[in-house]
Formats: C-alpha cells, sequence, structure tokens
C-alpha cells in the first residue's frame, strides 16, 4: 500500500512522495508535479551511517546513548555546545534544540547560506515573504538574478512555460539558452547594476508614480544616491554598456515581471545591500503588491509557525564558531570541516575540543574526525512535518518502515531530556502542534498565514512603507582578479551525494585539463584537477560547495550584516603544481 510523505532536503522545492517501497513523485501535488530531482530518484541508494561508533570501535546504538549521557554528565554545561546543520527542513528537528537549550547548553546562531540577502529584506521590506510560484505563473517576464533554477528549483520549471527569460550571472546557465537577453554581469557588482538600472528608470520615466506615492515616499533620495556614482566608470568597471542597460528596460517595459533571486547574489560582507538595491529598483517599477510581480528569494520557511520547543539560550555564531571554547562540542547534521568558511581556522579549533561528537546520516570530514558518532534515521523511517523557502506547502512526513540502525532526532532528545529531568512532550502532539498551521488548498495543505501576494496593502516596516538604502560602500576592487564562485552542482548537496572534485575554468586561461592547479587566497589553498567550462568568465573559477577544500580559501569574517558567511569575498591566485 502506497503512503504519502515529502522530501526533507535543503531545497525550494519541497516535494511531496509517493512511498510504496520505493521514492516515487506525487503526481497530484501542484509543486511537485509528478517528478523528482536526481537526489531523491536515488536517495535510497546512498551509504548511510548504520553502526555507532566510539574512538573508532563499533558499538550498539545503546551504548551510543550511554556513552553521550556520560559526556554530558562529565562536561560543564557552559563548556557544551550544540552545533546544528540545517539541511534537513523537518521541524521536529527542532526537538534537540529543546535538550541542549533547557539543559544549559550553547547553541549557534547565523546561517552559513541566505542571511545577509534576507537582512537586507527585512530592513527594506519588513519581512521575508514568498513569492508564490503561481504568480510568477502570471509573469510575462522572469529575471534570474543569480539563480540556476534547474539546478536549485527545477519543480519552478513549468511555472516558466511561455515567459520572456532575462539571465542575470557571470555563469551561463543552462537557462541562458531559453533567454531573451543574458546579463553575463561580474562577480560582486549586482549591487551596480541595480542602481544603474534604478537611475536609468528615473531617466526613462519608467517609474510607477501611483505606486511610489502610496509606498515609497522617499524614492528621489535613493535616486540622488544612483547619481553620485559615474556611469561609464560604473559600467566599465562591471564589463556592461550602456546597450546592456537599454535592451533589459526595453525587454520589461509594460510588462509584469518577476525577479527570482539566488544566494550567489548576495555571498559577500556587504551582502544586504544587494538586495535592498535589487528590491529598490523593482519598488521603482512597481513590481511590489501586483500580480504577476515582485522579488522572489529564499522567504523565511518557517514564517507563521510558532515553535512549541524551547529555544532560548546563550548562541554563538554559526560562521566563525570558536569550538576551542568548548570540551564537547555535539554536531547535528552538519559538517563544519567541509561546510564552514576558513576550514583551516576550523581544523585547529576542533583539535582542541575534548569530546567531538557526531549525529548525522553521512560519513564526512567532521564523522571521521569525531570520537562518538551516533547514526541518525533518515525520513523514511521517523515521524516529521516539513516547510519550504520556495512556496508555501505544509506537508507531513509520516515514517514509511522502521529500523533499528540508528535514532530520531525526536527520540534522542527523548532519551536525553528523561536522563536529564527535563520536560518534553509527546512526538505526536508536537507533529499536531505544526500541523494546526496548515489549511487544505487546492490540491494540497499551505502554511495558511503565506499570503498569495505577499505584502498586500503595505510592507511590514514601522510605517508601512518600503525602506531604502541611505549610504552604499563603493569601494569594491574589480580589477586584476581571479573570481571564486561556489555554486550549488546538480551532483551534490552541500556536502552530501556525488560531490565535485575538479575547478572549473574557462579555457581561454591555458591550464589543461586534468592538470593540478593549487588555488590560494589569504586564507589558504587547495589543490585541484583542472576541467574545462566555457560557460564561465574569464576572469571566474567555479568550485562547487561541497568539495574537498573549497573552504580553505574562504575566510571567516561574516557578513557585515545578517550574521552570514561571505564565501565569495576573497579574490584567488592559480598557479600549476
Amino acid at each position: 500500500m502506497s503512503k504519502k510523505t515529502a522530501c526533507p532536503l535543503d531545497c525550494f522545492d519541497a516535494c511531496e512522495i509517493i512511498y510504496d517501497g520505493k521514492i516515487k513523485a506525487s503526481k497530484e501535488h501542484p509543486y511537485t508535479q509528478g517528478y523528482l530531482c536526481p537526489h531523491l530518484n536515488h536517495y535510497e541508494e546512498n551509504n548511510f551511517i548504520t553502526q555507532a561508533r566510539y574512538k573508532g570501535e563499533n558499538i550498539s546504538i545503546e551504548r551510543a546513548l550511554e556513552i553521550l549521557k556520560e559526556k554530558l554528565e562529565s562536561t560543564d554545561k557552559i563548556k557544551t555546545l550544540q552545533y546544528r546543520g540545517h539541511g534537513n527542513f523537518g521541524l521536529m528537528q527542532d526537538s534537540m534544540n529543546h535538550f541542549f537549550a533547557s539543559y544549559g547548553a550553547t547553541l549557534t546562531d547565523g546561517t552559513l547560506c541566505d542571511g545577509a540577502g534576507e537582512a537586507g529584506i527585512l530592513e527594506g521590506r519588513g519581512a521575508n515573504r514568498l513569492l508564490n510560484p503561481t504568480e510568477i505563473a502570471k509573469s510575462d517576464v522572469v529575471v534570474l538574478w543569480g539563480r540556476n533554477i534547474e539546478t536549485t528549483s527545477s519543480h519552478l520549471m513549468p511555472f516558466l512555460k511561455n515567459k520572456e527569460i532575462i539571465v542575470v550571472d557571470p555563469y551561463e546557465t543552462s537557462m541562458v539558452h531559453k533567454a531573451v537577453q543574458h546579463v553575463k554581469l561580474k562577480p560582486h557588482s549586482d549591487i551596480y547594476f541595480a542602481m544603474m538600472l534604478y537611475r536609468f528608470v528615473m531617466i526613462e520615466n519608467m517609474f510607477d508614480q501611483e505606486h511610489l506615492d502610496e509606498f515609497a515616499s522617499e524614492y528621489e533620495e535613493f535616486y540622488d544616491m544612483t547619481q553620485t556614482i559615474r556611469i561609464r566608470a560604473v559600467l566599465e568597471k562591471i564589463d556592461l554598456s550602456l546597450g546592456d542597460i537599454g535592451e533589459f528596460l526595453e525587454n520589461i517595459r509594460g510588462k509584469k515581471v518577476s525577479i527570482i533571486v539566488g544566494v550567489g547574489a548576495q555571498k559577500y560582507r556587504n551582502g544586504d545591500e544587494v538586495l535592498r538595491a535589487i528590491d529598490a529598483f523593482a519598488m521603482l517599477m512597481g513590481f511590489f503588491h501586483k500580480e504577476g510581480c515582485g522579488v522572489g528569494y529564499l522567504a523565511s520557511s518557517r514564517q507563521g509557525i510558532e515553535s512549541p520547543f524551547i529555544e532560548k539560550a546563550k548562541r554563538v555564531s554559526v560562521v566563525d564558531t570558536k569550538f576551542s571554547a568548548y570540551d564537547l562540542v555535539f554536531v547535528q547534521g552538519a559538517n563544519p570541516l567541509n561546510q564552514m568558511p576558513d576550514t583551516n581556522r576550523v581544523e585547529k579549533e576542533l583539535d582542541k575540543v575534548k569530546e567531538l561528537i557526531y549525529f548525522g546520516l553521512f560519513e564526512n570530514e567532521t564523522s571521521a574526525k569525531a570520537d562518538l558518532v551516533i547514526p541518525a534515521l533518515n525520513f523514511l523511517y521517523k515521524n516529521d512535518v516539513r516547510v519550504s523557502y520556495g512556496n508555501d506547502a505544509l506537508l507531513d512526513m509520516p515514517a514509511q518502515k522502521s529500523s533499528e540502525d540508528g535514532i530520531s532526532e525526536y527520540k534522542l532528545a527523548h532519551y536525553l531530556c528523561t536522563a536529564f529531568d527535563i520536560e518534553l512532550q509527546s512526538e505526536e502532539s508536537y507533529l499536531n502542534h505544526f500541523r494546526s498551521f496548515g489549511e487544505k488548498r487546492k490540491g494540497y495543505t499551505a502554511v495558511k498565514s503565506k499570503k498569495t501576494l505577499p505584502y498586500e496593502g503595505e510592507f511590514e516596516t514601522d510605517d508601512g512603507e518600503f525602506l531604502f538604502l541611505d549610504e552604499v560602500d563603493f569601494d569594491m576592487e574589480l580589477e586584476n582578479v581571479l573570481f571564486l564562485l561556489t555554486s550549488k552542482s546538480k551532483r551534490s548537496l552541500n556536502s552530501q551525494f556525488k560531490r565535485e572534485t575538479n575547478v572549473y575554468v574557462h579555457p581561454s586561461l591555458g591550464f589543461i585539463e586534468g592538470q593540478s592547479l593549487e588555488i590560494s587566497s589569504v586564507n589558504g589553498s587547495v589543490i585541484l584537477e583542472v576541467a574545462h567550462d566555457s560557460a564561465l568568465r574569464e576572469d571566474c573559477i567555479l568550485i562547487y560547495s561541497g568539495t574537498a577544500g573549497v573552504n580553505r580559501l574562504s575566510s571567516s569574517k561574516k557578513s557585515y550584516v545578517g550574521n552570514s558567511a561571505a564565501y565569495q569575498e576573497n579574490r584567488v591566485k592559480v598557479k600549476i603544481c
């Protein structure tokens, strides 16, 4: 008998699944639409951790739990850290936060992914609300700004049928071949391009005066700021022409436009300013508050959902965690030795930790270093509920089968709460709590607070108006450097699944495929084999996220706003080994 469940992966799509002994796509769900990504189609072929171990020796799961309890009892609470990943979007994952917060340990705060961009959106709009795929489907033009949807959100493709596509990206994604225009923008220059668009919209009188009068009375002040930068100098710096600007504006003139922004545009210290500048351009054009228009980013997945778990605790940044300040580090569903920026620093910090405990699904750099490894159960073996940052679905995830090879987050939290006399309600009560935030819509259950039209009537700022940037850092050096791009791969998801092993370069750089290159930055270096990719700009190299050693090149410096990693801040040099 087949049952419904849902994909747990860190992805926009949040697919609904039919399970009858094999993972299949739900044909009824309006977002899944009958097909799954390669990660899910081959999910059960992965090698999951099924054996607990301590100090390299295999042990039973029961003994692993006893050791965990003993280590917690012998460690000061203030010297205990929970380092939590967010690659699984099941809401019951937070049950472990409940234990550690109630216990008195330290938790992490911030993000390795999208925090800078979200901070900019929150500042300008007051809330980071979803641009629903059903609204994108009503657009005439869709701008893919630093977003390769065929890799990161393939289920959005049907909603783009018969749309005019504009791609703004330093990389020639596959969507370029479907596009009416490709703005092959130099990395870290998105803010310049957005401000140039704003300036020329004002010059051409293309703006929506009625929209501005109601929602953005300070639009002229932002225009004044755009006039402080020299047009020709900026265009030369970002490698664009007046013709590129003019073509872009002609392609959107008088049309309903959705702008879909990817995280790559904000992987810099000033990532908040990038999203605020893109939002400002959209505001000027009247793209908010209208059907078929808007700016979509990674929306707040849990907006409108109240957590039943206790999570108030001392927190430290997930970006530059000082692991050496703790005697016991409990890593949950994360791989800091690959995914955190500045791997050289992270290695040195973790070397000083007395007890490193890993709780997760897959072997990786962190599990290899851990003293105690506790296997987690994958989504087919546990009960959960999930939401999405790419659509409004709320999906139930009932267990499909049972296993003795690992333990779920809730059952581990229950074991620890019982051991340390911490109150925890029944699993079903928490599941019902999360389900209560859903409502039936046509063909699916949605989070009822996620509206079809975001910001309907007003923004969620103090005065209901859009808040423009009042200053911008224009001191970015863009000359005579190689830019590092750290995009997501089709074959892997962060450091899970089939990870990439190469550095990708434009053939014109003169390196031979298969040649070993040392790539270096001010933070460190890594040696990888060359693969050619003519879709790149000649001033860029691409090392996919999850590639072993890629974050030896990145910095622990956080975004100025948003407590987020700035993976693409460093420039790199390359040489033949």
